[in-house]
């Protein structure tokens, strides 16, 4: 009951605050579908919303670590977008734990086994995404280059390193395509990507300035022209472009050079959606559609329930930004 109150307060308060930051400087909002739930974060802070086996919800919310607010350095094009997206990936790590933490408690809550251990291992998380990071380098690095350099011996006009780049890119985004593809007909995959739909539509109807009910949300669209999908095609893109410009011959270094320049890549397609988003310019409008398209296979119409679940992480991620606002005031 207790709780109940409480929650009832703070979401009164969270409505107050939606009235108070919409009437200042808009507060940019992001998100990610996790396991059963979605993560929403703003300049400040983030929290998580999971539903459990038994309909409730979980909650975990914090304030971010302001990243480059106190280097200059950190401030500067593609510096900004490497370090905001190696929070973004941390961020995204932690979230990912804490729903398969809670899906493995509710399930060794259902065997009665509540008293072993409930949380995945530093360790194990680590070795998961190493794990990760391998097969992303394999699949969309090695392979790639593996295959334009056997084209290359049958084709001579790809002595070119530019013409050498596009196939290889085509190839990198037709592997790309097709794993997406792929993955989108496992059910699992299917309901996170249902998840992801709920995030964008809450994260539209804050944009609009509407109040954030399941009635406002559903009207909206599951294509969000910030999503991580458009990121990741637009990487596609840069990276063909900068790939074009390594003057090595020798297989090993180009491999090497393709993983090396990663950070690069990523803080150029930052800067890239960044400008579109602010410019509206009708050429690199044409270079983020592409991601827009795609999200037509990463997103899906959510359920009431996914919405409400994106609705609580939204809420409580406001509620902590007013916080923080109104600790640097005072």
């Amino acid at each position: 009951m207790i709780k109940k109150i409480i929650w009832k307060m703070e979401l009164w308060l969270v409505k107050f605050t939606v009235f108070l930051l919409r009437a200042g400087d808009e507060v940019l909002i992001g998100g990610q579908a996790v396991f059963e739930g979605v993560m929403m974060r703003s300049p400040r802070s983030y929290s998580i919303a999971v539903r459990k086996p038994d309909q409730s919800i979980v909650t975990k919310r914090d304030y971010l670590a302001k990243v480059g607010e106190r280097k200059r350095i950190l401030k500067l094009p593609v510096i900004r977008g490497v370090v905001t997206l190696g929070q973004a990936f941390t961020l995204g790590v932690r979230a990912l734990k804490f729903s398969t933490d809670e899906a493995l408690l509710s399930r060794l809550a259902q065997l009665g086994k509540e008293r072993e251990r409930t949380e995945i291992s530093p360790w194990m998380m680590a070795a998961n995404i190493a794990l990760a990071i391998f097969f992303f380098v394999l699949l969309f690095k090695w392979l790639p280059l593996v295959l334009t350099s056997q084209l290359k011996q049958h084709f001579d006009f790809l002595s070119n390193q530019f013409l050498f780049s596009l196939v290889d890119g085509t190839i990198r985004l037709g592997i790309f395509l097709t794993y997406i593809f792929s993955i989108s007909k496992l059910k699992d995959i299917r309901r996170l990507f249902e998840y992801h739909g709920a995030e964008h539509k809450v994260v539209f109807t804050y944009e609009a300035r509407e109040d954030l009910s399941v009635q406002n949300a559903r009207r909206h669209s599951t294509l969000h022209p910030r999503c991580g999908t458009s990121f990741l095609m637009v990487v596609m893109l840069t990276s063909t472009f900068v790939y074009a410009f390594i003057p090595f011959d020798s297989f090993s270094l180009k491999l090497l050079s393709r993983v090396i320049l990663i950070p690069l890549i990523a803080g150029l397609s930052y800067e890239i959606i960044r400008f579109a988003a602010k410019h509206q310019n009708v050429l690199l409008n044409l270079i983020t559609k592409p991601g827009l398209w795609l999200q037509r296979v990463t997103t899906k119409e959510p359920s009431d329930d996914q919405l409400e679940i994106a609705i609580r992480a939204l809420d409580e991620t406001i509620f902590l930004e007013n916080s923080e606002a109104q600790l640097a005031v005072i």
